[in-house]
């Protein structure tokens, strides 16, 4: 009985153990699928804390204080012009352009003698100068009277007709291109404009005017704008991109599409794929260059260029990661500086055969990366997702390869909208329709 009841015990003890145990093992289970999930998350935040304009797509205005500087090629010469270089003066006009030449003759030789007009003979060429100058400039007040005639036959009293190129206005086309061209192109507040519009041509107008010439000179360029956006539409290749906007304190887009000669702006609800379609038509057959924003992908991918400067940044961001992540965007930026290195020589003087066999290797080598990331990487999910993107857009990725005036980033695109993020930043955006 003793023994019995001493296995029935032991049996007892050993199931209370293994329960203990199997419960110990579960709870170190979810602690340690906790650890990774809270791992995964501080590398989240991290990396949304180092952010700057080198691994995202944050401008450099909103670089963090602690952010590392930008990547500058570094030179030993000092700043300016090097020892030997030949100096270049402004370049004077024919003189036949000049609007008045003025002859200075010299009164004295060195000797003492005193030169007489019958001695001005000029003994080699002179020596020319140039002084370009503002005339004085001040607005015109042109007064019309329409007047009154009474008719000697029926009494009745008429007025002249008003003349067809009078402006209803109070000022002319070109004072209000004048107007137009400070506070738009030039960002010039409207106080200011004001200001400047009196100090330098002595006119009196308000704040007021001032918008009601901007509103005048946008309905004058209807047609123009018009004719601009058709322009884009039957363009071979353009560069499109898109910004935040406010219009009375309401979120807005600004999208610009943009060829060499040509830019075309529209201001829409949001960035959504119907303001790209609205911008581009929907039957567009040509090329365009842009970043990888979802409201892009109703292009075909082979008639796209997706922005490589943005590939460089997210490459950038995967190197400051850890393990597997890391491994891969240092990879990535080896292989995005061969890829310039290649533009950089076909922009010099390369034939476009040169730049394909160059290409070859390379495209190679990413598909390979990209492959490896998208099946082998199941514990990162933004790895994953990341190389899984870039390989359904692949052919967007090599446009530039083959169609010539496509480039392999969308620096053209981003330049054209500099400017209005500027008077943005300066006028907090528009404030009516």
């Amino acid at each position: 009985m003793e023994r019995a009841e001493a296995e029935a015990i032991y049996d007892q003890g050993r199931e209370a153990v293994v329960a203990v145990l199997l419960a110990l093992s579960a709870q170190v289970a979810a602690l340690q699928a906790q650890l990774e999930k809270q791992g995964e998350r501080i590398a989240e935040l991290e990396r949304l804390l180092g952010r700057n304009s080198r691994n995202s797509s944050l401008p450099p205005s909103q670089d963090p204080p602690g952010a590392p500087p930008r990547p500058r090629q570094m030179s030993n010469r000092k700043q300016g012009a090097q020892p030997g270089h030949k100096g270049r003066g402004r370049r004077l006009v024919p003189s036949e352009s000049a609007d008045e030449i003025i002859e200075h003759w010299p009164e004295y030789c060195w000797c003492g003698h005193r030169f007489t007009e019958a001695e001005r003979r000029p003994a080699r060429a002179p020596l020319r100068h140039q002084v370009a100058e503002l005339p004085r400039m001040a607005v015109t007040i042109t007064e019309h009277r329409l007047n009154h005639l009474r008719c000697p036959r029926c009494g009745g009293v008429s007025r002249a007709a008003w003349p067809a190129d009078v402006p209803p206005g109070a000022f002319g086309p070109r004072f209000e291109a004048a107007v137009a061209t400070l506070s738009v192109r030039n960002r010039v507040s409207r106080r200011d404009t004001v200001e400047l519009m009196g100090e330098l041509f002595g006119a009196r107008l308000s704040v007021g005017s001032i918008d009601a010439i901007l509103g005048r000179a946008a309905m004058a360029l209807r047609l123009p704008y018009e004719e601009l956006l058709h322009h884009i539409r039957a363009a071979p290749a353009i560069n499109v991109d898109e910004t935040g906007w406010r219009t009375g304190g309401v979120k807005r887009t600004l999208w610009g599409a943009l060829t060499r000669q040509t830019a075309v702006f529209r201001i829409a609800p949001d960035r959504h794929q119907r303001e790209a379609k609205a911008l581009l038509g929907s039957d567009y057959a040509g090329v365009v260059s842009s970043d990888r924003w979802w409201a892009y992908d109703c292009l075909d991918p082979e008639r796209r260029q997706v922005c490589w400067a943005h590939l460089v940044r997210d490459f950038t961001a995967h190197s400051e990661g850890l393990d597997a992540q890391r491994e891969f965007g240092e990879a990535g930026l080896g292989i995005t500086k061969e890829l310039f290195a290649a533009w950089d020589e076909y922009r010099a003087g390369g034939n476009r055969g040169r730049l394909a066999t160059r290409m070859a290797p390379v495209q190679k080598e990413l598909e390979a990366l990209l492959e490896a990331a998208a099946h082998k990487s199941p514990r990162n999910r933004r790895h994953r997702i990341f190389a899984k993107n870039l390989l359904k857009l692949w052919p967007a990725l090599w446009t530039f390869v083959s169609i010539p005036g496509v480039e392999p980033t969308n620096n053209h695109a981003e330049r054209g909208l500099r400017g209005a993020v500027i008077l943005r930043k300066l006028s907090l955006s528009s404030q009516s329709e």
